[in-house]
């Protein structure tokens, strides 16, 4: 039995449609994709690069001192590990043949206890959906600290960056705004073995409303079929007709005079 690794990103895609989860993983067909912008990957170094000059000197940026408890997980060689996919977090269950693993922007340490941390960048100001769009994903990074021998609390932080104006020499100022989000292990552990199992199972049915299950259902039935093409009959069997006969040669009569000789030079 194959081994198969998830991550909380394919993960999501797992809550949001079970079959367009199992055929990425089984049929290696994944949903299409547009152009990524860079701006949000550019942002994250940034921020990445801002928050360890705090880390160390031991502190939290100011902006975040107010909704945020503790500090900064002080060793950076750590936090360059687990932010690297290749070498972050990861938890194996023995019993599935299954890996999940993910690699986090950050970390805070609060009274001896290691709380997740993830920057978002966005347009506007977040709403109520935090929870909706993230709690997955933050509930997996709690799961991976405790699976590694690290004790966490029932809370994660996102931290919201989205401009608010634009000043001299393009420099742009973001409002900053921590938001904690309640964390579930127990859910993280229960979506990461369902995953497992539909992918050891059949095909699922469409998911109602996705809209790619929506877009693959349609048939080639659906689709009128072309209209044959009207071809002349050949006036001979096998002698071509059409755009590609090649053109008859006609060889030129020589001309004669009136006493029936042949001029050569006519």
């Amino acid at each position: 039995m194959k081994q198969l690794r998830l991550s909380p990103s394919t993960l999501n895609i797992y809550l949001e449609c079970r079959k367009c989860f199992w055929l990425q993983f089984n049929r290696g067909i994944k949903r299409p994709r547009g152009i990524f912008p860079s701006l949000p990957g550019g942002m994250d170094n940034v921020i990445k690069s801002y928050f360890d000059t705090y880390r160390v000197r031991g502190e939290l940026p100011p902006e975040l001192r107010e909704g945020v408890e503790g500090v900064l997980v002080p060793e950076l060689d750590l936090i360059r590990k687990w932010r690297d996919w290749r070498t972050g977090l990861s938890y194996t269950d023995s019993s599935l043949n299954a890996v999940l693993f993910g690699a986090l922007d950050d970390c805070v340490l609060d009274e001896g206890f290691y709380v997740p941390l993830d920057y978002k960048t966005r347009g506007y100001a977040p709403g109520g959906d935090s929870e909706r769009y993230y709690g997955n994903q933050l509930n997996c990074y709690s799961l991976l600290l405790e699976e590694n021998g690290y004790r966490v609390k029932n809370h994660a932080y996102l931290v919201y960056y989205y401009p608010d104006s634009v000043g001299e020499d393009g420099v742009v100022k973001f409002n900053v705004q921590p938001v904690r989000l309640n964390t579930e292990l127990r859910r993280a552990k229960k979506t990461f073995e369902g995953a497992v199992e539909l992918l050891r199972g059949d095909m699922p049915p469409d998911t109602p409303g996705c809209e790619y299950c929506r877009l693959r259902g349609i048939s080639l039935e659906e689709t009128p079929a072309p209209k044959p093409v009207k071809r002349e009959p050949e006036p001979f069997p096998g002698k071509k007709t059409g755009p590609d006969a090649k053109p008859k040669s006609r060889r030129r009569k020589p001309a004669s005079d009136k006493n029936g000789q042949i001029d050569l030079f006519k």
